[in-house]
């Protein structure tokens, strides 16, 4: 599946200060903020009314020689935008918007920031968020919900340890949770050694646990998951359903997976997510993930727009993007396009329309 990525308008997002975006973006924007420009030459070359009547003998062959000059640089421009010289347009349902977002502060990252060496130590193991942390979480959380964003969002995919889904559901899941026989709490009173109250799931998109978009594989304790079981206790209403195994069978402690195994990864992970009905959809995942398979994108558009795409992501920083299928696998049917001649009815020409119309 060929799939693009691009950024949207920075106003969502959430985190550090992110660069303007270029006015020469090869990458799909949305569709409210793109240049009209058509990527099917055979139907925009501009033919004028002088060249819609018959023609013969040399007048043929210089309308002929006209067209094919016109075309010929239309083709021209067609492929300096494919090069990464113009914008591009995508029909809106081959599109989903996606909402990246990087855990906030774990425990791991305080000692692990200054020495990388820490990251393998055995009391880190799937390490919590730290206070800093869930302040992290409040904040983005009052983002999403000042913005707007919390009500557009359809699905929160996350990543299943612990310090991913204490954000993810510190971030969008409902408020104060009070006892309810037929409701479950998104996460119980004190998961995780949190010191936070219960997170209610009322009011808010579904969160499913996926293992695609884990951190980096082996060696470092703070990446190895607990028992699915153990998480069903701490967030009873996640969706785990999409785990096959109980136990980390994934993690290893004598080998650790490689950059290029974590981008393939990511790459599965982002043609999985067009087997998915929902059009926007946040991610909560790690650091590692987010550049190693973002750093696969963005190498057909302007070096500001690839920087601004696969940088590293600071702790509880929300960036949002755009994912293009231009392979036609993995779409929906069209829900805002309308098909037109409803009634039905013969259509004219422009020019026959112009001279009916200049002699009334």
């Amino acid at each position: 599946m060929k799939t693009v990525i691009s950024t949207l308008s920075p106003s969502s997002n959430f985190g550090v200060n992110t660069p303007p975006i270029a006015p020469s973006v090869r990458l799909t924007q949305p569709p409210s903020t793109c240049s009209p420009v058509l990527r099917f030459p055979s139907l925009s070359v501009p033919v004028g009314k002088d060249y819609m009547h018959k023609a013969s003998g040399s007048r043929a062959r210089k309308r002929k020689v006209y067209l094919e000059g016109v075309h010929g640089e239309h083709l021209k421009k067609v492929a300096a935008m494919d090069n990464g010289a113009g914008p591009s347009l995508y029909p809106l349902h081959r599109c989903k918007t996606l909402h990246l977002v990087r855990h906030a502060q774990g425990i791991h990252n305080v000692d692990g920031d200054k020495n990388y060496k820490a990251y393998l130590s055995p009391e880190y193991f799937d390490a919590h968020l730290t206070p800093l942390g869930w302040q992290q979480v409040d904040n983005l959380r009052k983002h999403v919900h000042a913005s707007g964003l919390l009500k557009k969002i359809d699905l929160v995919i996350t990543s299943p340890l612990l310090r991913t889904m204490q954000t993810a559901v510190g971030v969008f899941g409902g408020e104060g949770y009070t006892d309810r026989m037929d409701l479950l709490p998104l996460m119980v009173a004190n998961a995780g050694n949190s010191g936070r109250s219960a997170i209610s799931s009322l009011n808010c998109p579904p969160i499913i646990a996926v293992e695609l978009c884990r951190e980096h594989l082996g060696v470092h304790p703070c990446d190895k998951r607990r028992n699915i079981s153990d998480y069903q206790f701490l967030f009873p209403a996640v969706d785990f359903s999409l785990i096959e195994s109980d136990e980390d069978v994934l993690w290893q402690a004598n080998v650790r997976e490689t950059k290029e195994e974590v981008a393939a990864r990511g790459m599965k992970f982002m043609n999985w997510l067009w087997t998915r009905k929902e059009k926007e959809i946040a991610i909560v995942t790690h650091s590692g993930f987010l550049f190693h398979t973002l750093t696969a994108f963005g190498n057909d558009c302007h070096p500001s727009v690839k920087i601004e795409i696969c940088k590293h992501f600071a702790n509880c920083e929300l960036r949002s993007m755009v994912i293009v299928d231009r392979s036609m696998t993995g779409s929906d049917l069209p829900t805002t396009n309308y098909p037109g001649k409803i009634p039905p009815g013969p259509d004219l020409p422009s020019d026959v329309f112009n001279e009916n119309s200049s002699e009334k």
